[in-house]
């Protein structure tokens, strides 16, 4: 599957680690995209981490840091990425992107009374979700 999200044209490479991502139940580690990758020609990290950095740059991609693993994004075309919120299940592993506007405008308000220029910023919320909590 192929999402056009208005970017630069990708490269292959580029393309074959987001469809990889893009397929995935969940985050995956740069490590778990190279053996996916394998029969595609990939050998080394450094091809996965390279093509990440570019997705990661064009918004496509987000880190996960807290699971050193990555996403694909949620947002459809064209929707802001500055500040992306992710929900961990510490016991399913399941993974959910939100957006909350009113956390959004709380810290883009803060950062600018404060003089600060924030880049990009990554909310992790890390529990238990819906499903894990019921059974």
């Amino acid at each position: 599957m192929t999402h056009d999200h208005g970017d630069p044209k990708l490269t292959r490479n580029q393309q074959l680690v987001f469809d990889a991502l893009d397929a995935a139940d969940g985050p995956l580690s740069a490590y778990t995209i190279l053996d996916r990758l394998r029969d595609e020609g990939f050998r080394a990290p450094l091809q996965v981490y390279r093509a990440l950095d570019k997705l990661v740059a064009h918004g496509l991609v987000h880190r996960i840091e807290s699971l050193n693993a990555f996403v694909s994004c949620d947002h459809p075309a064209g929707q802001s990425h500055g500040t992306v919120a992710f929900a961990i299940c510490e016991d399913c592993g399941n993974v959910t992107e939100f957006a909350e506007q009113d956390v959004v405008k709380r810290l883009q308000d803060w950062a600018r009374d404060e003089g600060f220029e924030a880049g990009s910023t990554v909310i992790e919320l890390r529990g238990l979700c819906g499903n894990c909590r019921a059974a």
